[in-house]
C-alpha cells in the first residue's frame, strides 16, 4: 500500500486550520470531512462493489471527488487523524434505526479518538442524523450543534448513540466498543455491498451536508434543508438524479443513467 497523502486529503476537505492533535483540530477536521465528502452508495447499485483498502478509498474519494459509506468514510478519516497524531480506535456498531438490536448485525464503522479533553467518538459515515461534532464518551453528556443534539448512554452493557429526532432522543446504534480490525470490516462490507438482504443493495441513499443545510435522497425522494426551510420532491428519472449529483453532491457520474434500484420499479 502506498503512503497516505495527507496534503491531498486536506485539500479535498478544504482544511487549512491547525494540525496539532487537539480537540479543536478533531472537531474542525470532522466537520470539514463531513461537509465536503457526501454519503452515497451509488457504486453498489451500479454493480461495481466497494473496496475498502486505503488506496482504493483514496482514489475514489480524494482523487475522483466521490463520496462513500461508513467503511470508506471511517477508514479515510482514521488515516488522516492518525497522521496528524491522534490515537484512534475503530469500532463496529449495530444500527437500530431500521431493525431491532437482535436482528441488526455489526455492520457500521465509527471511531473513538483520544484528546486532551477526554475520549470522543466521531461518526463520519452514518448518513442521516449523524453528529457533525465529536460526541463525548460520557454517560448522558450532550453534544450540541445548532438544533442537533447527540449523546452516549449505557444500555444492556453497551454504549448507545442517541440523537434528538422529532423532539425526542432516539437510538441510532449500539456498540460494545470492542476494537475492530480491517479484516472485521472486510467481512461486514462484503455483506453490506452484496447481500440481497442489505438495504444498500436495494435502495439509493445519498446525503450531503453544507454550511446552510443538508440534502438527502432515499430512492426517488429528495429532501433539501437550507436556511431553515425544507423542500421535498421526487426525482422524475435517472437524468434528474445525475443533475442532482452534480449540483448537491459535487460529482458527475454518467453511469447513473443506467442505475438499477430494486426499490424503484421503474429503475430496476
Amino acid at each position: 500500500m502506498s503512503a497516505f497523502d495527507l496534503d491531498a486529503y486536506l485539500a479535498r476537505v478544504a482544511w487549512q486550520g491547525s494540525l496539532e492533535p487537539t480537540f479543536d483540530t478533531l472537531a474542525g477536521l470532522t466537520r470539514a470531512h463531513m461537509t465536503r465528502i457526501p454519503f452515497e452508495n451509488v457504486d453498489v447499485l451500479l454493480g461495481r462493489g466497494i473496496r475498502i483498502d486505503l488506496d482504493s478509498i483514496t482514489r475514489k474519494i480524494v482523487v475522483e471527488g466521490r463520496g462513500g459509506y461508513c467503511f470508506e468514510h471511517g477508514t479515510l478519516l482514521q488515516s488522516a487523524l492518525e497522521r496528524v497524531g491522534f490515537r484512534v480506535t475503530a469500532h463496529a456498531a449495530r444500527v437500530l434505526t431500521v431493525l431491532p438490536r437482535h436482528q441488526a448485525p455489526r455492520t457500521h464503522m465509527f471511531l473513538c479518538v483520544e484528546t486532551e479533553r477526554g475520549r470522543f467518538l466521531v461518526d463520519p459515515g452514518f448518513g442521516g442524523q449523524a453528529p457533525l461534532v465529536p460526541v463525548p464518551l460520557q454517560e448522558g453528556v450532550d453534544a450540541r450543534d445548532g438544533l442537533d443534539r447527540h449523546r452516549m448512554v449505557r444500555h444492556d452493557d453497551e454504549w448507545m448513540l442517541e440523537a434528538q429526532i422529532d423532539g425526542a432522543m432516539k437510538p441510532l446504534w449500539t456498540s460494545s466498543l470492542e476494537p475492530q480490525y480491517a479484516v472485521d470490516f472486510e467481512l461486514a462490507n462484503h455483506w453490506i455491498a452484496t447481500s440481497p438482504a442489505s438495504p444498500f443493495t436495494t435502495r439509493l441513499m445519498l446525503r450531503a451536508v453544507t454550511s446552510s443545510g443538508r440534502t438527502s435522497v432515499m430512492n426517488r425522494d429528495v429532501t433539501v434543508l437550507s436556511a431553515g426551510k425544507s423542500e421535498k420532491y421526487q426525482l422524475v428519472d435517472r437524468k434528474a438524479l445525475r443533475a442532482l449529483l452534480g449540483e448537491h453532491f459535487g460529482f458527475d457520474l454518467p453511469d447513473v443513467e443506467q442505475l438499477k434500484v430494486p426499490a424503484v420499479p421503474e429503475w430496476s
